[in-house]
């Protein structure tokens, strides 16, 4: 392999592998939410193990089931209420979860369909971008 064709490949895989790198640590806009977040399956990462599915519905509801995680032992394993955009947040408010207590989130991107999101109160967590509903 020659120095120059070398060169040139690592220029390539460079350049092929620093746009996803640039869109990591991006703030999501109000349209990136309704683009990418709104009319999808979002997965929540749960400490225990485990995915909490949130389905971000285009008519402005919000749905949720812990049941595969066996949250019925402890909450109401489902739920549902409703989701808004105040600026650059996406927020919701349940019915019965969290009190029925509204908040919203900060979303950053962290990777390819993976998200970081920070809530109002300062508590963050991680989640997964999942299919259209």
């Amino acid at each position: 392999m020659t120095s120059s064709f070398r060169a040139g490949l690592i220029t390539l895989l460079t350049l092929a592998f620093a746009v996803p790198s640039a869109m990591a640590n991006e703030r999501f806009t109000a349209n990136d939410i309704k683009g990418e977040i709104i009319g999808k399956r979002i997965y929540l990462a749960v400490p225990f193990g485990g995915e909490f599915p949130l389905n971000y519905r285009p008519n402005g509801q919000v749905d949720g089931s812990g049941e595969a995680l066996g949250l019925g032992r402890f909450a109401k394993p489902n739920d549902k209420g409703k989701w808004w955009i105040n600026g650059d947040r996406l927020c919701q408010q349940f019915t019965s979860w969290y009190k029925g207590e509204p908040m919203c989130f900060e979303l950053i991107r962290t990777g390819d369909k993976r998200l970081k999101w920070i809530r109002d109160n300062g508590q963050t967590g991680t989640a997964r971008i999942g299919s259209s509903i």
